[in-house]
């Protein structure tokens, strides 16, 4: 960092020796001070500037080196007569980049229009210049561990940079703490306090500069906002909704190594002191219905208080803020509709602030999104300062659709970049709107409930019956015949099933009694209860093979009946098996392993039949 500085500096510094004077202006006076409170540099100057020439002039020339311009922010002059209570009030002095003759490369150029008329020969004018920096304080170390302050290095001149001789000049820092771990000595310097003083230093000439390093300790917020989308939505039904998108990080120097939680709780002025962990947003007031959210959900550790003059609403993280974490969140609020929409000169205009409500922060890129009322026409936007608007085929594109609408509502998107808390000023959106057009959704209401009663009424009195001579009728009464077979099927395959079992069991009793004849017997009645059981299983059988509507299930009830027959012939072979051995009174031993082959045969058919029982249940 240290090198690449030098390195600029002696750019600027070769450039500014080759540099002349612009004109017979002289600064008699410059008064500069800098705020270094937070981490938004602000640099408010005092000039006082004299013609010595013989032509009347009509613009005051600032310039800047080009690496401060790549943060600046905003810019103004003002200017204003009197002292105490007889100072008038400010006047705004337009000011615009320029590109002036002679100018070195390493700087840029703003022109200050003075009031008409210029000024004459001999002449003095005073204003002041308001300067805006975002991202110029570099921590220094860029790391820090969580028990560490945070230590900023601020890189200014302590001469004022002008294109024109300075007679008188004085510099003033303003530091948010005693605190100072180095800074610049030069000739009339010293520290009262919080502030640095440099100066006054006399007679200088065109484009002096001596730099100066500030290395103060800081422990202020670095609130920075990579993005910030704001959506203002207009409702004439007496309502502006506002929702703001955040994506929040802390800009200052990273934490190293482990976070504690623990030592954070106990002592966070010491144990984090570089993070914050609320932030203060100034709503508008009156303003009502607010949340505050993230990708989560609800964040309850948030508190909200506010009178008729000022509502504000306190945000807290889930986690506090140390340097290069981030967090993303939403905030949302209601606002009086008559507090921010007006009419003129037959259009209406929504009147409201540009910026975020929340305290001291930069945003790097602002995106604000008015949504106007369905069948809003003719917009047109008036903004205090440059603003970028998305490209104008995209512009009167761009729709949004909510409750009831049918065509969408008009969307005007503007972007800005660098974006500090001077810039939460006001600006307007004018439209015109046909009220007749508020009627729309109330009459959309109105005849949709109708068309439903009146649905409900030909409804109830409608017949809807499905004619019995229809293919549909007939089919699903086809459909119905189907069921009632296959149910009927199933019925007798658990039938069969059933009888499969009485034959284990007579032979499980056989194993236990050693009654052969009571194992004949039962086999004999279950030969008789199967063959009736076929013979119920043909017609139903015939009515599924006749009927188009169980081409689909046929296959399987065919395989479950197959499946069946032969599980019963297995069992059959088994059940004669074990009665012979009996009868020949072989061993208990050698009968298992005669029927070992038939009984894993038997199971694995078993399972077989279960099988597709269930999925023919299943449809």
């Amino acid at each position: 960092m240290k090198m690449g500085f030098r390195f600029d500096l002696l750019v600027l510094a070769v450039a500014l020796l080759s540099t002349p004077a612009l004109s017979d202006l002289v600064l008699t006076r410059v008064d500069r001070r800098v705020d270094l409170t937070s981490h938004i540099v602000r640099i408010t100057s005092t000039l006082k500037v004299e013609n010595t020439g013989k032509d009347s002039v009509s613009e005051v020339l600032l310039v800047f080196p080009a690496r401060q311009v790549k943060n600046l922010a905003y810019l103004t002059a003002l200017s204003s007569t009197g002292k105490g209570k007889a100072k008038t009030a400010a006047v705004n002095l337009p000011v615009k980049n320029v590109n002036s003759e002679g100018m070195p490369p390493a700087l840029v150029a703003y022109s200050v229009s003075l009031p008409e008329g210029g000024l004459g020969k001999g002449e003095s004018f005073t204003f002041d210049v308001s300067v805006v920096f975002t991202h110029s304080l570099q921590p220094f170390p860029e790391k820090i561990t969580q028990a560490d302050t945070q230590l900023l290095v601020f890189e200014e001149s302590a001469y004022f940079l002008s294109p024109y001789a300075v007679k008188v000049q004085s510099l003033t820092v303003k530091l948010p703490h005693p605190r100072v771990e180095s800074y610049t000595k030069l000739e009339n310097t010293k520290i009262q306090g919080s502030e640095i003083k440099y100066g006054p230093y006399e007679n200088l000439a065109p484009f002096s500069y001596s730099p100066i390093v500030v290395h103060f300790e800081s422990n202020q917020p670095f609130v920075v906002a990579r993005e910030l989308v704001r959506e203002i939505e207009v409702s004439h039904w007496g309502n502006v909704q506002v929702t703001e998108n955040y994506d929040l990080v802390h800009g200052g120097s990273q934490i190293k190594g482990e976070f504690s939680r623990l030592d954070y709780q106990a002592r966070p002025h010491i144990r984090g002191a570089a993070a914050f962990r609320n932030l203060i947003a100034k709503l508008p007031p009156r303003a009502h219905s607010v949340y505050y959210r993230d990708a989560i959900g609800n964040i309850s550790t948030s508190h909200l208080w506010g009178d008729a003059r000022k509502t504000e609403l306190e945000i807290e993280p889930r986690y506090p803020m140390f340097g290069g974490w981030r967090t993303a969140f939403t905030i949302g609020y209601g606002l009086p509709l008559q507090d921010f929409l007006f009419k003129s000169g037959g259009k209406r205009f929504l009147n409201i602030s540009f910026g975020s409500p929340i305290s001291e922060i930069i945003i790097d890129t602002l995106i604000v999104k008015v949504v106007l009322p369905e069948g809003s026409r003719d917009i047109s936007v008036s903004t205090p300062f440059p603003v970028k608007q998305w490209e104008e085929s995209v512009f009167f594109m761009q729709t949004k659709f909510s409750h009831l609408d049918v065509v969408g509502r008009p969307v005007v998107a503007l972007e800005k970049s660098k974006v500090v808390p001077e810039h939460d000023q006001y600006f307007q959106v004018y439209y015109k709107f046909n009220s007749i057009s508020m009627l729309r959704e109330p009459i959309m209401l109105i005849s949709g409930f109708f068309f439903l009663f009146v649905a409900c009424i030909v409804y109830v009195h409608a017949d809807l019956s499905i004619s019995k001579s229809s293919a549909s009728y007939l089919a699903k009464v086809q459909w119905e015949e189907v069921q009632s077979v296959i149910q009927q099927v199933n019925n007798l395959i658990n039938r069969c099933l059933t009888v499969h079992d009485k034959l284990d069991a007579s032979l499980r009793d056989l194993s236990r009694t050693g009654d052969v004849q009571a194992c004949k017997t039962a086999r004999k009645q279950a030969d008789g209860l199967l063959k009736e059981l076929s013979k119920e299983l043909k017609p139903l059988l015939s009515i599924l093979q006749t009927s188009p509507q169980a081409v689909q299930i046929l296959p399987k009830v065919e395989e479950l009946v197959v499946k069946e027959k032969e599980l019963q012939d297995k069992l059959m072979v088994k059940h004669t098996t074990v009665v012979e051995c009996y009868e020949k009174k072989v061993s208990g031993r050698e009968i298992e392993n005669r029927i070992a082959s038939q009984q894993n045969k038997i199971t694995a058919l078993r399972q077989e039949v279960d099988d597709l029982l269930d999925f023919i249940d299943e449809l």
